[in-house]
């Protein structure tokens, strides 16, 4: 039996400071192929930057991304708003220096050679994905990289979101404005195909339910039915052999600055 699915009720609205968000997480991470392969990419930009001075990592959340890439470059610099996110990230990254203020109202002290983004947009409305993300553009030094990371909009992990919640994220059309905007820089958009793998249902609906809490979810009336979502994990992430994958490709948007203005 697999114990612990619960049929009925709404989905959980999770607080990213809470426990439950933390075990959902911990659960996520403990089955994905995230870390490895992302950080084996990141090691591959890194590798290509012609300057490894400084890195600011935006959104560092709990800092193990950012603890990946600290150690290529001479300073880190991390901006994270949540209090429960900067005690993980301060122990993960003891010498970085942590910006608490959100995006809008951080002010990084020098230009960075890698400008990291990832996962942050969900957070921001569409409408302002365009200016803020220039603004962080700005902080990246000439010659320097930005990196903005997001789930692909038809990875079966966004399909899911976009079933029970309508959601669904898109990196295309802030890369059309980027270069639209600020046509000297080089532009690149590529994907990362992710899976999360278990052998257990419990452990595969409790995930799903992870991936289904977009920003807007707490007002959303009704919220989905927990077991409408135990009902689309069997049915779309049951593998024959036993055991659910479910997929959350992610696409990488690269930015490198112009040395020059103009």
């Amino acid at each position: 039996m697999e114990a612990g699915t619960v049929d009925s009720g709404p989905v959980q609205v999770l607080d990213v400071s809470g426990p439950a968000y933390r075990r959902a997480f911990e659960l996520f991470l403990a089955g994905t192929d995230e870390k490895p392969l992302t950080h084996a990419r990141l090691s591959e930009v890194v590798a290509g930057l012609e300057h490894r001075r400084v890195l600011l990592d935006v959104g560092a959340g709990e800092g193990r991304t950012t603890a990946h890439l600290a150690r290529h470059f001479e300073r880190t610099v991390a901006v994270e708003p949540s209090a429960a996110m900067r005690e993980k990230l301060r122990s993960a990254c003891p010498e970085a220096l942590v910006l608490p203020e959100p995006i809008d109202r951080a002010q990084p002290p020098e230009p960075a050679d890698l400008v990291h983004l990832s996962h942050v947009l969900y957070y921001v409305p569409a409408a302002e994905w365009l200016p803020m993300v220039g603004r962080v553009l700005g902080w990246t030094a000439p010659g320097g990289t930005l990196l903005v990371v997001l789930q692909n909009p038809e990875s079966p992990c966004m399909r899911m979101a976009a079933h029970f919640t309508g959601v669904r994220y898109d990196l295309r059309p802030l890369a059309d404005g980027l270069r639209e905007r600020e046509p000297a820089h080089e532009y690149a958009l590529e994907t990362l195909g992710l899976h999360y793998r278990t052998d257990r249902l419990d452990e595969a609906v409790d995930v799903a339910e992870f991936m289904v809490n977009v920003a807007d979810l707490a007002a959303m009336d009704p919220l989905p039915d927990r077991g409408e979502l135990t009902a689309y994990v069997r049915h779309h992430f049951a593998r024959p052999d036993g055991g659910y994958v479910i997929g959350h490709t992610q696409d990488m948007l690269t930015v490198r600055r112009a040395r020059t203005a103009g």
